[in-house]
């Protein structure tokens, strides 16, 4: 059995059933017909269906929010947002898609060339627990307007939210099994998915998840040569120059680094700043994080909801105890709470060094680390001395000096004077141990079909 607890209070949610090989098989295949159906489909009547769904999700953000916030414990305001943003991102592909897919046509010597983009079939997605709808539909919504099927194989923890998005697909009028979410048992997890990876239904697939699940289902991919999307973790850095608005760049590493209580793999980790403005940045960091509460994610007053599981919680401070075991300061949190629910505290750590968990390795969790740089070069240095590239940001007074700062940055994308966020009308992805491929706008819709050229004579 499957089963799911409220981490804001270790009270059992559900059990679900774990789903044999034989039903899995059943699944895949009934999944390969719809597609089948599906494909043929004009892109201009499948938005139709799409639509439908954005509506629905508008319709249903609070039922749906609440179960996110139960599941994996995101405060309930920030829950609702996400089922919003899947509406918004269901819109735009419903409305651009026909576009995206357009045959485009290549002059050539004696004849004429044609790019088609034809759909591939059935496309798995292994999505992880910290934004349940968001991480799903914004890779759904682009395979499917393509012409594709979808199977999910989503994190256990929410497999309440798993069935609900199966259920609003039905629901929004797709063909029955174009879309199906696949319930897996934990101890057999590496089998079944190298084994559905294997099934010639699937055609590829994408994971958004840690580095080491993107390195495990990648290699069952490679060995099956099928195409990958890899959507891993971040270490992001957050560059403050010495001419930054020091109340903005502060306001805007905290929304980030406590958004979805820190577990976000484009959350501000990193924080690289100037040494003329350190002390400043520092008491300012600290005047504003240690104020925020921790707490019931149902409740309007609080700030920041529990970590999603235990293990989760007990890795993220042994992170923060390892670091200060090596000499590492802690400028507040740091500690976990004598409380019932797997809560931590917004946490500042300082003085640290490149041998330290919390300079090299990704805190999933409320854990801002500041690192002092000379100079600009110095900032890119740091930032960059990192094994992984997913995002990243710089805050400066001079737009140019940040455009030039930002462009040396090994990261898939860079926000200046705001924070990193996904969106529909960007490119979303990293480099390095943060993955490869892009999700969104039309490069996303173009990671899963045949570019197929034809040549007219």
């Amino acid at each position: 059995m499957i089963v799911t607890m409220n981490p804001a209070n270790e009270e059992l949610l559900a059990e679900y059933p774990v789903m044999t090989s034989a039903e899995i098989d059943r699944i895949l295949e009934a999944s390969e017909n719809a597609a089948l159906i599906w494909k043929k489909i004009p892109v201009d009547e499948r938005k139709i269906a799409m639509h439908r769904l954005a509506d629905l999700l508008r319709e249903q953000k609070e039922m749906h929010g609440a179960l996110i916030s139960r599941e994996m414990g995101k405060r309930y305001a920030e829950s609702v947002a996400e089922v919003e943003k899947c509406a918004w991102v269901c819109d735009y592909y419903a409305e651009h898609a026909e576009a995206f897919l357009q045959p485009e046509k290549v002059d050539m010597d004696g004849g004429a060339g044609l790019v088609t983009f034809v759909p591939l079939g059935v496309v798995l997605g292994v999505m992880p627990w910290n934004f349940p709808f968001w991480q799903v539909i914004r890779f759904a919504a682009a395979v499917m307007m393509a012409g594709n099927g979808v199977v999910i194989k989503h994190a256990p923890n929410v497999t309440g939210s798993a069935i609900a998005l199966e259920n609003l697909f039905r629901e929004a009028g797709f063909p029955v099994n174009l879309y199906r979410t696949l319930h897996i048992d934990l101890e057999d997890v590496d089998r079944m998915v190298g084994h559905i990876i294997a099934h010639p239904v699937i055609k590829a697939v994408s994971v958004t998840g840690s580095t080491g699940a993107g390195v495990a289902v990648a290699s069952k991919a490679g060995s099956a040569l099928k195409r990958s999307v890899l959507e891993l973790g971040g270490n992001d850095p957050y560059l403050v120059l010495d001419d930054a608005d020091l109340d903005e760049a502060v306001g805007f590493c905290i929304a980030s680094r406590l958004l979805n209580a820190g577990q976000s793999c484009i959350a501000a980790k990193r924080f690289v700043v100037h040494r003329s403005v350190t002390s400043r940045f520092e008491q300012k960091l600290l005047d504003t994080m240690s104020k925020k509460k921790v707490g019931d994610p149902f409740d309007p007053g609080i700030h920041i909801g529990p970590i999603a599981r235990k293990d989760l919680r007990d890795a993220l401070h042994l992170q923060v105890e390892q670091s200060r075991g090596l000499g590492a300061k802690v400028l507040c949190g740091g500690q976990i709470p004598d409380r019932k629910g797997f809560f931590y505290p917004p946490t500042i750590v300082t003085d640290v060094s490149a041998d330290m968990a919390v300079y090299s390795e990704e805190t999933f969790g409320p854990v801002a680390t500041i690192l002092e740089a000379r100079d600009d070069d110095d900032a890119v240095r740091i930032a960059n001395d990192s094994p992984y590239g997913l995002g990243s940001a710089v805050f400066s007074g001079d737009p140019e000096r940040a455009r030039r700062v930002a462009a040396r940055l090994d990261a898939g994308n860079c926000c200046i004077n705001s924070m990193v966020k996904s969106d529909p009308r960007l490119p979303f992805g990293g480099i390095k141990q943060s993955g490869y491929g892009r999700e969104l706008s039309s490069y996303g819709i173009r990671e899963f079909v045949n570019i197929k050229s034809i040549y007219i004579a």
